[in-house]
């Protein structure tokens, strides 16, 4: 039974909205550290709680996509629901669910708040209640028009997330406002976990640095500021000479009135090298290049390599298809999740398996100036001297990431 190895806390979650001592509240709010197990007993909590107290109503599950629903959420669901001897229909299409408990029958269905847009997706709709997983990664605008939608007579909201910045509008406008919104909220550490190992969460103490590993690992909600990788150090990270590689790869921030930055990069015994970059200020060279220079310039930036592929600024369509129309190289436009990205790359540093040849000037320039706005409020480096930063953010997404997300907060295996 999933429900047997239950922490404290969980079993908290599991069972507010039928407890004296917190039943009158109109939503939980749950927040803390990665793999806290928060997110598997509320969603639990959530269906329990649809299913015993309504019937023929409808239900919202949303995340930033629906994907991201599907892998984090949905196979906690149908295990929990299989257990429980309750029937389903699922309906991918149509991304709904029906699931029926003795005489009651619900419908709950799946949205994704990726942008301000999604708003629009769930207008119209009436809801008994929602469930928001990482409710931080989702705008303002999707999550507060996703709770009007609930009006059914003792409608609730479940939310979750790991911390973000102090000023994040979730925790300025709820978090912090829990007492007068009539919340429950309730704080997670990794110790809330039962299943997590303390092998597990050694790992993780030593996956994340600076603000990220208050927040993922302490649960705090920290401002970054500073430098964006302090844990760059030209002693370990540069190097005059590099092994011969096994593998090559190219990485391109593109640009015409800003700067354009390429890396060539190779591969040996677990480590990317960056041999040589192409950097092109057209406003301290006093001109600016067309598509094809910079492709001649990225042609000798290769010289006799053969490489995996050149992943590139994803917002630079007419270079991308001046790539493609030469037809001699694979080109793959960029995941260009920003904190995403800063976060992959960190954890790629600081495990070494990131180098810089020393002739990389401006990459090396790059890392001394690329600092936290404080002033966004919300995570968001400086748009300046960020290129090279650039490129190489989209390289680590597309050649390190797949090793790496195993150890992320967005890992699609939930630990109970």
């Amino acid at each position: 039974m999933m429900l047997e190895t239950l922490s404290a806390k969980q079993q908290k979650v599991f069972t507010w909205w039928r407890d004296p001592d917190t039943d009158a509240y109109d939503a939980i709010i749950c927040d803390g550290a990665v793999r806290s197990g928060k997110t598997f007993a509320l969603t639990l909590s959530f269906v329990t709680w649809a299913m015993t107290s309504f019937t023929h109503k409808r239900f919202a599950l949303c995340s930033k996509t629906i994907g991201s629903l599907k892998r984090n959420i949905l196979p906690d669901v149908f295990s929990y629901l299989d257990s429980l001897g309750w029937s389903y229909r699922w309906y991918p299409s149509k991304n709904k669910i029906e699931v029926t408990f003795s005489t009651n029958t619900n419908t709950f269905y799946l949205f994704g708040g990726r942008d301000e847009s999604s708003a629009a997706l769930i207008q119209g709709i009436t809801l008994a209640g929602a469930l928001f997983d990482e409710v931080v990664l989702m705008p303002r605008s999707f999550v507060e028009q996703a709770a009007a939608r609930c009006s059914v007579s003792g409608s609730r909201l479940f939310m979750c997330c790991n911390p973000d910045a102090p000023s994040h509008w979730f925790k300025r406008e709820w978090i912090d406002k829990s007492q007068q919104k009539n919340l429950f909220y309730m704080h997670f550490t990794m110790e809330d976990n039962p299943s997590l190992s303390d092998t597990v969460k050694q790992r993780y103490k030593r996956l994340y640095h600076g603000a990220f590993y208050d927040r993922f690992v302490l649960g705090r909600w920290t401002a970054v500021q500073g430098v964006v990788y302090p844990m760059f150090s030209r002693s370990q990270h540069v190097t005059d000479t590099v092994p011969e590689c096994d593998r090559y790869a190219v990485s391109c921030d593109y640009g015409t009135v800003n700067p354009a930055s390429f890396g060539l990069w190779g591969h040996r015994g677990g480590i990317w090298y960056r041999l040589r970059e192409y950097y092109y200020d057209s406003r301290r060279e006093g001109s600016q290049r067309t598509d094809e220079e910079h492709y001649r310039a990225l042609e000798q930036l290769i010289g006799e390599h053969t490489v995996d592929g050149i992943v590139c600024d994803p917002s630079a369509a007419s270079f991308i298809e001046c790539i493609r129309r030469h037809g001699d190289y694979r080109v793959i436009p960029a995941n260009n999740d920003v904190i995403k990205g800063i976060r992959l790359t960190s954890d790629c540093l600081k495990a070494g398996k990131l180098r810089f040849h020393s002739s990389c000037e401006d990459i090396l320039r790059e890392f001394d100036l690329y600092r936290w706005d404080e002033r966004a409020g919300r995570d968001a480096p400086i748009k300046e001297n960020d290129h090279a930063m650039d490129d190489m953010r989209y390289f680590v997404c597309e050649y390190l990431a797949k090793s790496e997300d195993a150890l992320c907060v967005i890992s699609v295996d939930r630990n109970r």
